[in-house]
């Protein structure tokens, strides 16, 4: 499967972090990379509250990631799921050349912890094989965002990575290996995105290549300082006169559900539980936070 679109050309700075995990010791997140490179127009970690103090597109390089990752994992008694691309996607284009994700995802395999990983591109794939291996040992979750079925829109409001029909051919690999799948049907861009067409088309999709759960938060759209105005100037760019419907309808609100969200969420309700699919964000994460023991010890008689 080609990967996505190596435009624009990756800016990168390197800095040593001084830690790499957080919370509990039920479940860890980390985040490898700082800033993104694929230039999705409503995206919420440009917002002024994350306190960038580089260029967003200027990615900050955790480049002693590995290390410090191995250190904790050491220290662990306790298995669990560690997530990643929560914040930040860690198959950004900058991931081709410092292979950082691939490095941390060997030694989650090698200290027999699983991983939910979380990513809208299709360089993934070029982890498979190492996905499948912490899937078999322990357990690995592939979390891949779909917004908009139609990919010309996709080119536009997710210009710098790939097609979401790629990114369902990724889920269809992800299954063909026994990996599981969670969706992330968010966000909904009022008036733009939020059609019963859209939803269903991605739903049905999501029903064929046999995802495990989808996510959605109220089939809506969060803006906050820094984050808006991005956006705006991307509707204003791409949908003339949006911005100023997008004003008169939710003036400076940090929440912006569509209006059609009942029906909407209704629908994808209705699609979910016919086909078996975990439907609420609390069943998905439950979900993904869990690492059964698949395993037992053998016996003598095993061998």
């Amino acid at each position: 499967m080609k990967n996505g679109p190596l435009t624009p050309s990756p800016r990168a700075h390197f800095v040593e972090a001084k830690g790499i995990l957080t919370g509990s010791s039920g479940h860890y997140g980390m985040n490898i990379y700082r800033g993104c490179s694929h230039g999705c127009i409503y995206c919420d970690s440009r917002s002024l509250c994350y306190r960038f103090t580089h260029p967003f597109e200027d990615i900050e390089v955790k480049q002693n990631a590995p290390e410090l990752l191995e250190a904790a994992l050491k220290s662990k008694r306790r298995k669990c799921m560690i997530g990643t691309g929560a914040m930040s996607d860690p198959y950004m284009h900058c991931e081709e050349l410092f292979r950082l994700t691939r490095k941390c995802l060997e030694i989650i395999h090698r200290y027999g912890f699983g991983v939910a990983i979380q990513t809208k591109s299709d360089r993934i794939m070029q982890d498979i094989d190492l996905l499948e291996k912490i899937n078999r040992s322990a357990k690995c979750v592939v979390q891949m965002t779909l917004t908009t079925y139609d990919d010309d829109l996709c080119r536009i409001v997710e210009p710098n990575v790939c097609t979401t029909k790629r990114r369902i051919r990724v889920l269809e690999e992800m299954q063909k290996r026994e990996i599981p799948t969670v969706v992330w049907l968010t966000p909904i861009l009022p008036f733009i995105n939020d059609t019963e067409e859209n939803i269903t088309s991605i739903l049905q999709e999501c029903v064929r290549v046999g995802v495990k759960g989808v996510i959605d938060f109220n089939m809506g759209l969060t803006l906050r300082e820094g984050d808006r105005e991005y956006y705006y100037a991307a509707l204003d760019e791409h949908f003339p006169g949006m911005k100023e419907r997008y004003i008169k309808t939710y003036g400076n609100a940090y929440e912006l559900p569509s209006p059609k969200a009942k029906e909407l969420k209704a629908l994808f309700k209705k699609i979910c539980q016919e086909n078996g699919i975990l439907s609420t964000p609390e069943d998905c994460f439950q979900y993904m936070q869990e690492l059964p023991d698949k395993y037992p010890q053998m016996s003598l008689f095993d061998l």
